[in-house]
């Protein structure tokens, strides 16, 4: 019997349910690590201050969807405005051939 073979089945056999991280606890993870975290060890939200933390995940959220929106509509703004310029140098050129 080799090493290897021992330290795989030892291994395997103290794999619990909770060693094992779903695709939501992911998703729970990125969203707050702490609370995924104090989850994962069996504690229960039940702070005073819960209420207040979801309120200022809620605005975070609120934020970052609103900087999105920007970001998107500069974006188009930026390649109307490189079209113009597009437009206005060929404009320009055709003259100039002229």
């Amino acid at each position: 019997m080799s090493f290897g073979s021992t330290m795989g089945k030892t291994k395997q056999a103290s794999l619990r349910t909770n060693d094992v991280i779903n695709a939501s606890e992911i998703g729970q993870y990125v969203y707050c690590s702490i609370s995924w975290y104090l989850q994962r060890c069996g504690h229960k939200p039940d702070s005073p201050l819960l209420e207040i933390g979801k309120k200022v995940h809620i605005d975070l959220g609120k934020t970052i969807d609103s900087i999105q929106n920007d970001v998107r509509l500069s974006r188009r703004y930026a390649a109307i405005g490189y079209l113009f310029l597009i437009i206005t140098i060929s404009i320009i050129l055709f003259r100039v051939i002229l």
